[in-house]
C-alpha cells in the first residue's frame, strides 16, 4: 500500500529569461534541487500571463522575444523544503515562491525499496556542505552559521581533508555568545552584530575551539552504520568522507530517522509486527523534568538544569501533561529574557558549567504563563513508528510519554528512537543530551 506523510508543496513562479550563475535560472533552480537530494521538480511552461508592472508575456506569433512565465513544482519534506529555501529565494531574484501543506502519498520503487540501513550513507547525506578552515575568524563561522541557518560547520585542510568541527556548543563554551545559535531570532540584529565585532576584535579562529579528532563516516558506509556511530559517540550529525578523507556531505540524526520513517510505516501496516523490545515504553526515560503550573521562574529552571535538558514538561494536580517549557520559551516570553542571570543560567545547560550562583530575580511568572500548550505528546501504547512519525510531523527532539489518562509517564527522545529502530536492544534509558 502507498505510504502517506505530511509534506509541503512549493511553486516557484518566473520568467523564462530569468538567469542565475550565467544560465537560465530554471535550469540552476532544477540542477541545485538535484544536487540536494530533492524528492523530484517539474518546470512548466505558461502560454501566457502578466506580471505586477502590468506587461503581458503571451506565445503568441507576434510576441516570440517576450519572456514566458514558467512554474517550478516541488514537493518535499517541511525539513528539507525548509533547509533549501534560502537558496531558493537567492536563485528566484524578483520571482514570487508560495509553500503549502500538502500530503503526499507515493510507492517506494527500485532502489528506495529493502531496509534503509542497508543502503550506503551517500545515497542519503546532505552533499552540499559548507565547511571552513582552522584559519578562519570565529566571526566569520558565526555568520556563516546564522547565514545558513546551521548548528555546524567541518572543518577542513587544505587539500580538503576533514580534520575537525565547530558547533554552536564550541562556540557557547569558547566564546561569550549569550545563547544557543537555534535561539538567535531571540535575538535583535544589534545584539548580534555587537556580539560578531567583539569577536572580530579578539582575531580568535576556528581552529582554537574546533572539536578534534573528528568521528566520521564513510560514504560507502551503510546507513546502519552511521547510526550505530552516532548512538555510540552520542552525536546528531556526521560528517562523511570519501577514500582519500575528504569532505563528500554530511548526514544528521533527523536525515537518518526522516528516511527510516517510511520503511517504518510500511512495517507497521503488514502482520508483521516491528522487532520485539523496540517499546516506547522500554527506549523513554521514566525521570522527565516537570513543574506545576505554578511553578516561578526559579523553580523551571532548576528543573532544567536537573534533567540536564532545554525543556521541562508542564503537569497538573492530577499528573496530566498541559504544556512544554523550552529555554527558548523563557527568553521570549518572560519578562526577565534579557536579564543576564537567566541567559548564564540556561547557557549553562549546553555547556555543562554549573552556574547555580546566577541567582535569578524573584517575580510573579508561573509555568503556566510562560508554557506552550497544548503539548504534543504520544501514548505509552503506540508503536515506535508512530512515535516517529508524531516527531518528524512536529519537528521535536523530545516528545512526552502518556497514558490513557493524559498522565505523564515519561520522554521519549530522538536517539532512542533511532537505537530502537536499528534492531539493538535498548540496554540504557533514554539519554540526556538533546537530541
Amino acid at each position: 500500500m502507498p505510504n502517506e506523510e505530511n509534506a509541503q508543496l512549493v511553486a516557484i513562479y518566473l520568467s523564462e529569461d530569468a538567469r542565475y550563475g550565467g544560465k537560465p535560472a530554471y535550469a540552476a533552480i532544477l540542477e541545485m534541487l538535484r544536487r540536494e537530494g530533492a524528492s523530484g521538480a517539474t518546470v512548466m511552461r505558461g502560454l501566457a500571463g502578466f506580471s505586477m508592472g502590468g506587461r503581458i508575456h503571451t506565445a503568441a506569433i507576434e510576441a516570440l522575444s517576450a519572456g514566458l512565465p514558467l512554474k517550478i513544482e516541488w514537493v518535499d519534506t517541511p525539513a528539507q523544503v525548509q533547509r533549501l529555501l534560502p537558496a531558493l529565494r537567492r536563485m528566484t531574484g524578483t520571482g514570487v515562491i508560495t509553500v503549502q501543506e500538502v500530503t503526499m502519498a507515493y510507492r517506494l520503487s527500485g532502489s528506495r525499496q529493502g531496509n534503509i540501513l542497508e543502503r550506503p550513507v551517500a545515497e542519503i547525506m546532505q552533499r552540499n556542505v559548507v565547511s571552513v578552515k582552522p584559519d578562519t575568524r570565529l566571526s566569520e563561522a558565526v555568520s556563516l552559521l546564522l547565514r545558513r541557518g546551521l548548528r555546524s560547520l567541518p572543518v577542513t585542510d587544505v587539500d580538503g581533508r576533514v580534520i575537525g568541527i565547530v558547533t554552536d556548543g564550541d562556540l557557547l563554551r569558547n566564546t561569550s555568545l549569550p545563547i544557543r545559535l537555534g535561539l538567535q531570532p531571540i535575538l535583535t540584529r544589534e545584539q548580534i552584530q555587537t556580539d560578531i565585532r567583539a569577536l572580530q576584535s579578539q582575531g580568535r579562529t576556528v581552529g582554537e575551539i574546533m572539536t578534534m579528532p573528528v568521528v566520521t563516516v564513510h560514504s560507502t558506509d551503510t546507513v546502519r552504520t552511521a547510526g550505530a556511530v552516532m548512538v555510540e559517540h552520542d552525536l546528531k550529525r556526521l560528517p562523511v568522507v570519501n577514500r582519500a578523507g575528504h569532505l563528500a556531505g554530511i548526514v544528521s540524526r533527523v536525515d537518518i530517522l526522516r528516511e527510516m520513517s517510511s520503511d517504518v510505516a510500511l512495517a507497521a501496516s503488514t502482520p508483521e509486527p516491528l522487532p520485539a523490545g523496540h517499546t516506547v515504553t522500554e527506549l523513554m526515560n521514566p525521570d522527565a523534568p516537570a513543574v506545576s503550573p505554578r511553578a516561578g521562574l526559579e523553580e523551571i529552571v532548576q528543573a532544567l538544569e536537573r534533567g540536564r535538558q532545554q525543556r521541562v514538561i508542564v503537569v497538573n494536580e492530577s499528573g496530566q501533561v498541559i504544556g512544554v517549557i523550552t529555554d527558548g520559551d523563557l527568553l521570549r516570553r518572560s519578562m526577565y529574557g534579557k536579564h543576564p542571570s537567566l541567559r548564564e543560567r540556561l547557557r549553562g545547560l549546553i555547556t555543562g558549567k554549573s552556574v547555580a550562583s546566577f541567582a535569578l530575580p524573584e517575580g510573579n511568572e508561573t509555568a503556566a504563563e510562560l508554557m506552550t500548550t497544548p503539548a504534543v505528546t504520544v501514548d505509552v501504547e503506540a508503536p515506535l513508528s508512530e512515535a516517529l512519525r508524531i516527531m518528524l510531523v512536529h519537528r521535536l527532539k523530545r516528545l512526552p510519554v502518556v497514558d490513557r489518562q493524559l498522565r505523564l509517564l515519561g520522554v521519549l527522545g530522538r536517539s532512542s528512537v533511532l537505537r530502537g529502530l536499528m534492531d539493538d536492544p535498548p540496554a540504557l534509558p533514554e539519554d540526556q543530551s538533546e537530541g
